[in-house]
């Protein structure tokens, strides 16, 4: 089982060096993958928020880094046309010399799209759309399409995108999961989701086996991961998306390792979603990174 680990979305405004130096830190101390949240502005109780944009962050973490994954988690399809995140997920997997994990969703937080005039109805018939045209043109560099919602007319992206690059599907729901199924490489859950326990992620990935089994394809071609909830010292507590009871994991290096391998026996990545996000945290989970990648 590999780690990751998500860089800070809003909770406070992070300038880019330090986002840079939080990466590059990342990649000296072990860590598999870095990821970025895709959305645009929240309403929390102490008033609006909004992160740097995805992938133009994307595009510079792959810059100056050369090894660890990068990848959103996840985009909604419904903030850009599908033909152009295509052309920008191939340019972002060029910068990083083919390190792009394509990670793909619905969206659901209707402010964002309502505020930047995107439309919000009709979501998962708009995504099936656009996974149509985003899957065509990464595994060929070709899209013949006219939907209801999308249609392609610009139907080769030029020059193609680099063979191989993994696309992954944020979901459960039967619905994308069915659509996601017969073409995904990879596929991820949040951390509230399923409680942050290995009992409360049995049932979802048992889900995604058979929704991967119905579309004729043997589910071990499928690599599984999941973003979990890591509380350090000085953290204020993170709840975004959709609410389940859940406690973090906390404890020492040996507690902690102990807790996250668990899920090795669902899942082959995760991502840790850290409280504080900080380049202090990220240094202090370092020999918790390192326990698993040695016990893996």
């Amino acid at each position: 089982m590999q780690v990751g680990i998500q860089l800070p979305e809003i909770e406070r405004v992070v300038p880019w060096p330090e986002y840079r130096d939080m990466a590059v830190a990342a990649e000296e101390l072990g860590y598999a993958s870095l990821w970025v949240g895709d959305h645009l502005l929240y309403d929390k109780p102490e008033g609006s928020k909004g992160p740097w944009e995805c992938w133009s962050l994307l595009a510079a973490l792959a810059a100056v880094t050369q090894r660890v994954l990068l990848g959103p988690l996840v985009t909604p399809t419904g903030f850009r046309n599908p033909a152009l995140l295509a052309k920008m997920a191939g340019t972002v997997d060029e910068i990083s010399d083919g390190r792009l994990v394509l990670g793909l969703g619905s969206g659901w937080n209707r402010r964002e799209y309502d505020a930047f005039g995107f439309p919000y109805d009709k979501r998962v018939s708009r995504f099936e759309e656009a996974y149509a045209i985003i899957v065509s043109l990464i595994r060929t560099g070709h899209a013949d399409f006219s939907g209801t919602y999308h249609s392609n007319e610009t139907n080769s992206l030029i020059p193609p995108p680099r063979p191989g690059m993994p696309i992954m599907i944020g979901s459960t729901g039967p619905r994308m999961l069915g659509i996601g199924a017969p073409h995904m490489d990879w596929w991820n859950e949040w951390w509230n989701r399923f409680g942050n326990t290995v009992e409360g992620l049995r049932p979802l990935t048992e889900r995604v086996d058979a929704a991967v089994t119905a579309a004729g394809r043997d589910p071990g071609e499928i690599t599984k991961s999941v973003a979990l909830h890591v509380a350090l010292p000085g953290g204020g507590g993170r709840l975004m998306g959709a609410n389940v009871d859940s406690s973090p994991i906390t404890g020492n290096t040996d507690e902690m390792t102990e807790v996250i391998l668990r899920f090795a026996e669902l899942v082959d990545h995760v991502q840790l979603v850290v409280d504080p996000i900080t380049i202090e945290s990220i240094e202090t989970l370092a020999p918790v990174v390192s326990a698993i990648h040695a016990a893996a």
